[in-house]
């Protein structure tokens, strides 16, 4: 684990393995320890990097009076500063939106785009979610429709683990005091629909068939032509985590298909 300086925020990552870079983006609300089943499987054959994005896990907090950083704009960053080039990027929910961005900016830069638990939005359909501040007396951040009752009654320490490693000090200070969206973020998401079609590299759309977005998931695929769309049986928003097997599985699939 490490800590590197960017934006003028302070950026814990974890890495292991060597490779190929395949760096893993993580959600609103959760950090980067979440791609922990991940690592285990693809550290064999890849150098697997995530890290907590500004005001999440273990990095630093943005001062309560600006915008939020632009999350592409840290990933480029990331990337940057540890110079990782022609990446591999995985990311679910908020990470898979970041990855759009990035690919919009970048259409032929990726090795291969994995992009989890996110799609496009149909016109008029609200983007971004409200956040309300969080009650001061809340420890363990809610998690919604992100996993199913199933995993907590079949499996309660996987479910329990994953509230647990989110809900960190700085997540909890940023839900308590909910930042101003970025204006670039929000100008871009709003502009996705027209840029995304111009992404050349290769592109994995992968979601679970319980996951509300699974209608954005395929309008992303329509929009991607040459892209591969997968939806998993009986998983939830946060497929990578809950089914990671079969997760793991298709996406190992769809990068040994590139890589032959």
């Amino acid at each position: 684990m490490s800590w590197i300086e960017i934006l003028d925020n302070d950026i814990y990552y974890v890495e292991a393995g060597t490779g190929p870079p395949l760096v893993f983006l993580h959600g609103m609300s959760s950090c980067a320890e979440v791609w922990w089943q991940q690592f285990e499987h693809f550290a064999q054959n890849f150098h697997v990097l995530a890290y907590d994005s500004v005001n999440h896990g273990h990095s630093s907090n943005s001062p309560r009076d600006t915008e939020e950083t632009d999350r592409t704009d840290e990933l480029e960053a990331f990337l940057d500063t540890l110079e990782i080039e022609r990446p591999i990027l995985a990311g679910n929910s908020m990470g898979g939106a970041t990855i759009l961005r990035w690919a919009a900016r970048h259409p032929t830069d990726a090795t291969a785009l994995i992009v989890s638990g996110m799609g496009v939005a149909e016109p008029g359909t609200p983007a971004f979610r409200t956040i309300k501040p969080l009650d001061s007396d809340i420890l363990f951040l809610p998690i919604g429709e992100s996993l199913t009752q199933r995993l907590r009654d079949e499996r309660p320490r996987m479910f329990e683990r994953y509230l647990r490693i989110r809900s960190t000090a700085t997540r909890l200070e940023y839900m308590r005091h909910p930042r101003s969206r970025n204006s670039r973020t929000i100008d871009e998401t709003n502009k996705i629909a027209e840029t995304i079609g111009a992404v050349t590299s290769p592109m994995l759309v992968i979601v679970g068939a319980l996951d509300p977005l699974v209608p954005n998931a395929q309008r992303l695929h329509g929009l991607v032509e040459h892209s591969n769309y997968v939806e998993i049986p009986d998983s939830p928003h946060n497929v990578y985590y809950e089914t990671a097997r079969e997760w793991n599985e298709v996406v190992g699939r769809f990068l040994n298909a590139e890589q032959a």
